[in-house]
Parts: structure tokens; C-alpha cells; sequence
């Protein structure tokens, strides 16, 4: 059949943490836009966030048969609270100072302005894979 040597686990090569100036809001003492530390989501983790986020809604006119719903925007709130390493939105001081509890909703008002907050979930997307197909990672990986 084949060598599945290549295959065991210490062969498997690991995705590094990414920064990424998430908002040009919190600057550094230099001015510069601060960095925020992200990490690579398990696909585990990953179908987790997704159950939760999907609901099964019943079909109008259709006793006894329903639907999957996704929340996407919950989907990708939890996604960011998730995989955010620093800062840490965990941080019972932080979370303080906004008036929220919760990951999920600090993100939300840490990144208020609705086009930074979308290119960040665009960032963190692309990141974990979701712009590119597999024979484009291919193509790239020949290259």
C-alpha cells in the first residue's frame, strides 16, 4: 500500500500563532497599533463553536420537521473569544472596564467600529483556512 510513515503525528507540522493589529484604537507608547496574539483553532474546537451555534428551527407548515439555523455572527464572536491569546479577553479587569461579561461580548465592544471588527473576523478566517480550497493550499505548497 505505502510508507504511512510521513503520516505519524511527529511528521504533522504545526501552525505558529499569528499577530495582527486587530484596530488602529489602542496604540502602543510608540504610537503603533498594539498586536494582538491569535492561535490556531482545532477542527475539534472548531465543530464545537459550530454546534453551538446552530439550532434546529421548525419548518413553517411542516409539524414535526425542522431546519438547521447557523448564526454566523455568534459563530464568529465565539470563533475570535476562542482563538484570542492576547489580550486576554478572560480578563475580569477588562471585561470590567467595557461592562460586559464574557469573551464573546468583549470582542464586540473592543472592536466597535463595524469595518475593523469585519476584517478582523476576515483575518482570523483566513487564518484557520476558510479563503482558499484545498488545491489552491496544493498549488501553493508546490510553489
Amino acid at each position: 500500500m505505502g510508507d504511512l510513515s510521513r503520516f505519524l503525528k511527529k511528521n504533522k507540522r504545526t501552525k505558529e500563532n499569528l499577530k495582527i493589529a486587530a484596530t488602529a484604537s489602542f496604540l502602543d507608547e510608540n504610537g503603533k497599533p498594539m498586536m494582538w496574539e491569535i492561535r490556531p483553532l482545532s477542527t475539534k474546537e472548531d465543530n464545537a463553536l459550530r454546534d453551538d451555534c446552530t439550532v434546529d428551527i421548525q419548518v413553517t407548515g411542516k409539524p414535526g420537521m425542522y431546519r438547521p439555523k447557523f448564526y454566523a455572527n455568534r459563530y464568529l464572536a465565539k470563533m475570535a473569544a476562542a482563538c484570542v491569546v492576547y489580550p486576554n479577553l478572560n480578563d475580569k479587569e477588562l471585561q470590567d472596564s467595557y461592562g460586559v461579561m464574557g469573551a464573546e461580548q468583549l470582542i464586540v465592544e473592543m472592536l466597535d467600529d463595524p469595518g475593523e471588527y469585519n476584517a478582523f473576523m476576515g483575518q482570523l478566517q483566513e487564518y484557520h483556512g476558510f479563503d482558499k480550497t484545498m488545491q489552491d493550499k496544493v498549488d501553493e505548497a508546490k510553489n
